[in-house]
């Protein structure tokens, strides 16, 4: 999930003591609130005073050094217990980590969205404990629309390219539709659309199919009907999501695929927006791009019941807390229920509309860190040069990494 995150410190070290836990977590807050630490510290407070024998040390991490400084704590034999982090498949290939059904309470894993838990496992077993998730939807500009004479958001792709067209006649906006394949998540924007032309990134049996015949023809429609005729950038494999939001949330853009910390931003910049399923080829998406953050706990300290206890305190009583406080959507059943009654969050329900149908990237193969990375530097391209050649070559790296993890 792309956060705004800044550098929060804590302790450091490890403690040998079987009732203390050491918790490493990703920082979602800024630099003046602390909030992700101030969350936990809070969490920890509250956990101990119900749990006396137990201690949590907790440090928190920003996202662009935790994965790197979590590496280093395993090779030096320094492991937390548990870990908040953005993915998990490398800690399993390795054989680090519980089980979640080891580790969870059955009324505290029945309590996840099925849809979350599933994109957990490995091999059919949930290692992954989801932390905070996301969907995605068609953010449009009401306003843009109806200087363009656009009377209802499209619902199919020629009817987008058609809405984006009248866009650019009527000088409605700079950009009618942002389409950002750039390095910071072109693996996200590609999947989406190619979800929209029944392509993927993998095949029933788990197999990257990233240069498919669907697949190249998603980027071939690409290309001929919205980068080519100019409208989008003209550039889109240079041009990452946090622009493609800015612009929309500065009313210079039409149309986008945006997830929820889009709507503080329109709100924020005085858009009068609307929100819509992404279309697909031939009508509206069926399932939408799912993403998730992970909770993970590691065997190596033999802290499996006083994990257990933390885990179950947690996502059963400070959940909602963390959701709220950023605007995320949930992976517990309890709390999207909350959040669904209480009147707060309106206009997050097309999110929880697509919670259940989310599809995800294929977070439990080893390889898919180095195989995203291949696409965020290069999957772009294919939305200018040669689809077949741009996605050949990924194909082949993605076999070539899917063949050396395993």
């Amino acid at each position: 999930m792309a956060l705004s995150v800044t550098a929060c410190g804590g302790d450091s070290g490890s403690s040998g003591d079987k009732n203390t836990l050491k918790l490493v977590a990703a920082d979602y807050g800024d630099k003046k609130s602390n909030a992700s630490k101030v969350y936990w510290d809070s969490v920890v407070k509250d956990f101990e005073k119900q749990n006396k024998d137990i201690k949590v040390e907790v440090q928190v991490i920003n996202w662009n050094d935790i994965d790197k400084q979590v590496k280093t704590m395993i090779q030096s034999g320094n492991v937390p217990d548990l870990l908040q982090t953005g993915g998990y498949a490398d800690k399993v290939a390795d054989d680090l980590l519980y089980k979640a059904d080891e580790v969870l309470s059955p009324k505290t894993k029945k309590n996840l969205i099925p849809s979350f838990a599933e994109a957990g496992e490995v091999d059919g077993t949930q290692y992954g404990i989801p932390w905070v998730s996301s969907t995605r939807v068609l953010f449009y500009n009401k306003e843009v629309f109806k200087k363009a004479g656009i009377k209802t958001p499209p619902k199919t792709w020629d009817e987008l390219a058609e809405a984006a067209e009248k866009i650019k006649k009527s000088k409605a906006a700079d950009t009618p539709y942002a389409l950002p394949l750039g390095p910071e998540e072109a693996q996200g924007e590609s999947l989406i659309w190619e979800l929209g032309n029944g392509g993927g990134y993998t095949d029933s049996s788990g197999k990257y199919t990233l240069d498919s015949k669907k697949n190249v023809e998603t980027f071939d429609w690409l290309q001929d009907n919205l980068v080519k005729p100019g409208l989008t950038y003209s550039n889109p494999a240079s041009t990452d999501r946090k622009t493609a939001f800015a612009d929309f949330a500065a009313g210079k853009a039409g149309m986008l695929n945006g997830h929820p910390s889009l709507v503080q931003m329109a709100k924020a910049g005085k858009v009068d927006y609307g929100v819509t399923t992404i279309p697909g080829k031939d009508g509206p998406l069926k399932t939408t791009l799912g993403v998730a953050d992970w909770m993970m706990a590691f065997k190596d300290g033999g802290k499996q019941e006083q994990i257990k206890k933390f885990l179950d305190f947690v996502y059963s009583k400070k959940m909602l807390k963390f959701d709220e406080m950023y605007n995320f959507m949930p992976v517990t059943k309890d709390a999207l229920e909350t959040m669904q009654s209480n009147g707060k969050h309106k206009d997050l329900q097309p999110f929880f509309d697509e919670l259940d149908g989310a599809r995800f990237y294929p977070l439990g193969d080893p390889a898919w860190d180095i195989v995203s990375a291949e696409m965020k530097k290069t999957g772009g391209k294919a939305a200018k040069e040669d689809p077949k050649k741009i996605l050949g070559d990924l194909q082949k790296k993605a076999e070539e990494a899917a063949a050396n993890t395993k």
